[in-house]
Parts: structure tokens; sequence; C-alpha cells
């Protein structure tokens, strides 16, 4: 038992290293969600409840103001980064150390460390959120235990190197798909190209202007592209089918239905045969106007700046909680070979929590 327990009296980047060597990639998070509910469990002042491998710690002082602490324990597929090394510089490499294994870090360790908050907290922990939506734990214990994820304000600990990340963005993706009729290309006459009936569709994408709004002081930039062409037979076949992917990633003052109402009409004399929505996930708005958020951004300090990917405060802002991105990784190396995380990052957020919470 003592080489799965996760000991949270160490401090935050020793705990980080803890839980990167850990492996917990999407699909596999077992382990790991059975040594975080144990040590969780081991501290009185809080409730714990679980659902799948998702783990849920709060609170119940009775404070007028709820906050939430989330974060994800699984990480992309393990690259030959695991287990962790810390170099003489005082950076921690290893897998899931940015993505985000360090935020993780901090919300245990807050967890451990702050029986007395100035604000009621609830800890979220949850899986499966580097794959399809409609594996993400934090979906499910929405929809299983919504009252599980009641609050007034959210810290999603997401990497974005120390700064504060206000929404995010919304994203959907659709199949946009061409026909033809095959024929021998040596005999193209005879039949009708799809793949020469997407340069409609092309240059539309080509020609776009994407929207820069501004809300709440943060500047989004929308974004319009074709992701990915398919089409062809053979060498010597006029291809009949030809379906272009497109990507929209749209600021969060459009709902999901205007920004599919957009992508429609940007689209609608392209002579598409078919029109397919492949994946939607909805924008957050920043929620910086909210009290708590700025009580936050006093505490934290810097300036806030806009989430350009999607994350999922978007969920949380689903459920009317205004929600930010907070945590000590640097999205710019997610998912990377050489992912790895400032030990002074781990530190400073777990400072800066602190200060929020016991102020």
């Amino acid at each position: 038992m003592a080489e799965t327990m996760l000991d949270l009296a160490l401090d935050a980047p020793a705990l980080t290293a803890r839980l990167v060597d850990f492996p917990s990639e999407s699909g596999s998070e077992k382990a790991l969600a059975d040594a975080v509910e144990e040590a969780l469990r081991a501290l009185p002042h809080l409730t714990v409840d679980r659902h799948g491998n998702n783990v849920v710690a709060r609170t119940n002082l009775g404070h007028a103001e709820r906050v939430i602490l989330a974060g994800h324990i699984d990480t992309v597929p393990i690259a030959g980064n695991v287990p962790s090394r810390l170099d003489e510089n005082g950076v921690l490499w290893g897998c899931g150390t940015s993505d985000m294994k360090s935020g993780v870090a901090v919300q245990l360790r807050i967890a451990a460390t702050v029986p007395a908050p100035n604000r009621d907290l609830t800890f979220v922990f949850y899986d499966n959120e580097e794959v399809a939506a409609h594996l993400n734990g934090l979906g499910h214990i929405a929809d299983a235990h919504p009252d599980w994820l009641v609050g007034d304000f959210a810290v999603l600990l997401e990497p974005s190197d120390a700064q504060v990340e206000g929404g995010c963005q919304g994203t959907l993706r659709v199949l946009l798909r061409t026909t033809g009729e095959r024929a021998h290309s040596a005999r193209g006459w005879m039949g009708s190209n799809a793949i020469h009936a997407a340069a409609p569709i092309l240059a539309r994408l080509a020609a776009y202007e994407p929207r820069r709004p501004v809300i709440d002081g943060l500047e989004y930039r929308e974004g319009l592209n074709a992701v990915a062409i398919e089409g062809g037979v053979a060498g010597n076949v006029i291809p009949d089918a030809c379906t272009v992917t497109v990507n929209f990633r749209y600021a969060p003052d459009r709902s999901e239905e205007e920004a599919l109402a957009h992508v429609r009409e940007v689209f609608q004399d392209c002579g598409i045969a078919e029109f397919v929505v492949d994946d939607h996930s909805g924008a957050a708005l920043p929620g910086l106007s909210h009290p708590a958020a700025a009580a936050f951004m006093e505490a934290v300090g810097g300036s806030a700046q806009p989430k350009f990917g999607w994350t999922d405060v978007a969920r949380f802002s689903s459920l009317g909680v205004p929600a930010v991105n907070y945590g000590p990784g640097d999205a710019l190396f997610a998912h990377k070979r050489d992912e790895h995380v400032a030990v002074e990052r781990i530190t400073h957020c777990e400072e800066r929590l602190r200060a929020w919470l016991t102020a």
C-alpha cells in the first residue's frame, strides 16, 4: 500500500514528480484515482465522494461563497518521458508535468494544508480530459451529480504559465462534402471531379477575415481553417467524392447555435452536397466581472489573458459557474516529448492560491 499512497506532506514540486511517476494515460486512471481518494479521505475537514475514476472533496464550513479548484488526472500517451527528472536549473521533466499534474499537485497541497479557508472549497479530480468529449469525467459528474459542482467561481488549473486566462473559445469541426461522377482520367470529360468541386470552399476559407472581439477587456482571435482534405479513388480515376474538414475557433460572445449558423452562412453557396457537424464544444465567457474573480485577480496579480484554446471552463460556464484557467504549466510544452515545468512556477501558483484563500 505504501507504494501507491500519495504523501500530501511533500511540497508541491515533489508531489508533482510523484504524480508524474504514477502513470495515468487516458482510460487508465483508476490507480491514481484510488490514491487521490485515499489521500483525501485521510483529511478530516473534507467530505469525499467518488464517481467512476472522478474524485470530489469539499469543505462544509458554512461560508457564503464556494470556490471550485478543478483538474484532470489523465495524460496523453507516455513517450519515453516517465519517470520524472529534475534538472540542475530547477526544471521538472516528464509526461504530465505541464498538462497538468503540476496543477493537480497544487490542488492537493491546498486541500491538505488549508483546512479553514475563507471560502468553502470544492476540489475536483477527473479523468479522460485528453480524449473524446463524451468520455470526459467532468461531464460525467455534471450529468450524474450536478450538486457536487455547485459553486460561485471555479479555477481550472490547466497550464497557463502562472497567468490568468479568462474563459475559452469554442471549437466547431464540420465535414464539407462534395460529389461528382467517376470516370477514367483519360476521358475526364465523361465524369465530374469532386475534388475540383471543393475549390469554392477553399477559396472562401482563403478569403475569410476572422473577427477579433474584445470581451471583458480581453481580445479574442477567431479562426476558420481547413484542417484536412480527403478525396481520390486511384491514379487513373476521376473522383466522385471529396471531404474538406473545417475547424472554427470562435470567441465566447457567440453561442453554439450562432457559431454553427455562421459557418453555414459562410459556405451556403459553395456547392456542398453534405454538411456534417463532426464535433462541437461551446465557448465560455471570461467571467472576470464576478466579485470572486476580482478578488482572485487581486490575489494572484498580473493581468488576465484570453484563452484561445478550449478547456473545461466551458463546462463550468454551462453550469452557471464563472471560471478561469490558472496553472503552473506552460501550454506550449503540453503533449510534447520534452514536456516540462519550472519548479518556481509550481511554488508560485500554490503561494498565490493560498494567499487568496486565507486572506
